[in-house]
């Protein structure tokens, strides 16, 4: 995850200081539009997944709460 940081403080350093919140909040935006992509796309099969395996539940849950962290990383300004 040091490395994502790392990779979007190098990015965001491009931007001039005062559009550095806009381009957080452009991915921001863009990594939930992905999200919901990805989850209306494979709807069916992420109901399965959780249906039939009820160990991905702990893991489902974890991800979740890596791209909530990522979410709030990329609106907070650092």
């Amino acid at each position: 995850m040091n490395q994502v940081y790392e990779i979007y403080h190098h990015f965001i350093n491009i931007f001039p200081h005062g559009t550095q919140w806009a381009v957080s909040l452009a991915l921001a935006a863009l990594l939930v539009y992905a999200i919901y992509k990805t989850l209306k796309k494979n709807f069916i099969f992420i109901i399965l997944l959780i249906i039939l395996l009820p160990a991905s539940v702990p893991i489902l849950r974890d991800v979740w709460e890596n791209v909530i962290t990522l979410v709030k990383f990329l609106l907070t300004k650092r």
